[in-house]
């Protein structure tokens, strides 16, 4: 029902329901990335160049698994992984190659990143210290969303203490020396992804939110000089209205989070700025073209909510990584929503109307609801270790899934007006050769570097990481600039705090 109180909200205010900013779209359309990266850094800078020409207006890089969690390419447990999934990094020499003929000063990047975020910032502000760029002028954002790992990602390396440490210490870094880079992006994308419920995922993303707040302060931080630098990621799915309402609230919620229960004063700490990533989990290999309608839907859900930032998946990434003319066609997708749609003219398009802002009260209601539970388990930190977030995603997973293979919920092509035979898109297909030209760019790094002042800089983080109060991010970028490797220095911080072993 829209009420007396709801109806008098604007676009721009407190708390946010309809927007973060009064004319929205209308003075500027969201930023419009792809995620993209794989083989080599070489290769993924191609990519990079060719979506930047096609209009894309911001860089969002994918990491390989190896990269992701704390191993070099030449590890043996990164063999048959290194490029898959991802662009490989190893060392600054990698960044910089990733970013070739970029100038770091000019674009934003989006850095998909974890357990490993302050080795990939260090090497980012590296490389633009090398292209002239200071660090107060770098923009973009590290996802550094540890917790999220453990509840439904799995790329996590260290125990959830020493890992909300480094990832507090990112945001210490950046409030003092990059006041542009957003230091966290609290990611509710990966738990949607696991099986979540859309009521799930925001409430689970601001239990995370809560947490690293409260880590923050406890470090020393002011809430009011590291809030305004906060971002969130959350996952566009199916249900375009729902999807919608879901955004709504979230920022009304995460307005009365920061106001309410934070005391901060800053207004720009109570709004909630997200990016927005189209839904991974309802892509389908049976009629794969299919997947461009969907892809559709779900990018003008998040647009209808109020995104900052968005990418749209491409039509075959049920299959395997997007080719490049796949990924063009989901970033013209943006565009003709952006230029031809019209959604943009009005900032909250769906204002008003009965069911969406009944939707968006219950969706609220009810995480609040689920935030309440968390608090009462002992936070995000507590409900990690006891596996409360996990369960309850794998209960929601399980439920969708004899849904669909009940067939009381329909999925174009799989269960309903379902064809015998698909036609298969082209796919794009990894190489071994990427793997072996890496390994050997390692063993050249490791040739011709100072041996001396690499065990010298890997000695000074493992006495850093030993001191509770010493900072991090400061001994890994002089790491980073004395060659030291991403594995290199994981293994510093595994020797330290030993690795985290879920729940079997």
């Amino acid at each position: 029902m829209l009420t007396e109180t709801n109806s008098r909200e604007l676009p721009g205010q407190p708390p946010f329901t309809r927007g973060i900013h009064p004319e929205m779209y209308r003075k500027r359309l969201w930023t419009m990335r792809q995620y993209a990266g794989y083989a080599s850094a070489a290769e993924s800078n191609l990519r990079y160049r060719k979506l930047l020409d096609a209009g894309q207006t911001g860089l969002s890089v994918a990491f390989d698994l190896p990269t992701q969690i704390g191993y070099d390419s030449d590890h043996p447990l990164a063999a048959g992984e290194v490029g898959k999934v991802g662009v490989a990094i190893d060392s600054i020499e990698d960044m910089e190659r990733l970013f070739e003929g970029i100038p770091l000063g000019e674009v934003s990047t989006s850095m998909t990143i974890n357990a490993t975020a302050a080795i990939l910032l260090a090497m980012y502000i590296v490389a633009g210290k090398r292209q002239g760029v200071a660090q107060d002028r770098l923009r973009g954002t590290v996802q550094n969303d540890i917790l999220k790992e453990y509840i439904a990602r799995g790329t996590y390396i260290h125990p959830p203490a020493p890992s909300m440490r480094l990832a507090v210490d990112i945001m210490r870094y950046c409030d003092d020396f990059v006041p542009q880079w957003n230091t966290i992006s609290i990611s509710g994308y990966h738990i949607r992804e696991a099986g979540a419920t859309a009521v799930q995922e925001i409430a689970f993303t601001l239990a995370n939110g809560i947490a690293y707040v409260k880590a923050a302060i406890e470090a020393g931080l002011d809430v009011d000089e590291f809030g305004p630098r906060l971002s969130f990621f959350f996952n566009s799915h199916i249900n375009l209205l729902e999807e919608a309402a879901k955004f709504r609230a979230a920022r009304r919620l995460w307005c009365a989070i920061m106001r309410d229960r934070f005391k901060a004063e800053n207004p720009k700490s109570w709004l909630m700025r997200f990016h927005a990533q189209t839904a991974g989990s309802s892509l389908t290999a049976q009629q794969p073209d299919v997947n461009v309608v969907r892809t559709t839907l779900e990018a003008l859900a998040a647009v209808l909510g109020g995104t900052q930032s968005l990418h749209t998946n491409s039509r075959d990434e049920a299959l395997g990584l997007p080719t490049e003319e796949s990924a063009k066609l989901a970033l013209r997708t943006q565009q003709v929503i952006g230029f031809e749609s019209g959604v943009t003219e009005e900032p909250d398009p769906l204002g008003g109307s009965y069911y969406v802002e009944k939707l968006t009260d219950d969706i609220e209601k009810a995480a609040r609801e689920e935030i309440a539970r968390i608090d009462e388990i002992g936070g995000a930190v507590a409900a990690v270790e006891q596996h409360y977030f996990q369960d309850a995603i794998a209960r929601s997973a399980y439920t969708y899934q004899l849904e669909v293979e009940s067939q009381g919920r329909a999925v174009v092509g799989v269960n309903k007006f379902v064809e015998e035979v698909s036609p298969t898109p082209e796919i794009m297909h990894i190489t071994g050769r990427s793997e072996h030209d890496q390994d050997e760019r390692l063993l050249s790094l490791r040739k011709h570097r100072n041996g001396e002042l690499v065990d010298a800089r890997l000695s000074a983080l493992r006495d850093a990481a030993l001191n509770p109060s010493a900072p991090l991010m400061e001994p890994v970028i002089e790491a980073v600039e004395a060659h030291c490797t991403v594995g290199e220095i994981s293994d510093a911080f595994r020797e330290v705090w030993g690795e985290y072993r879920g729940k079997r």
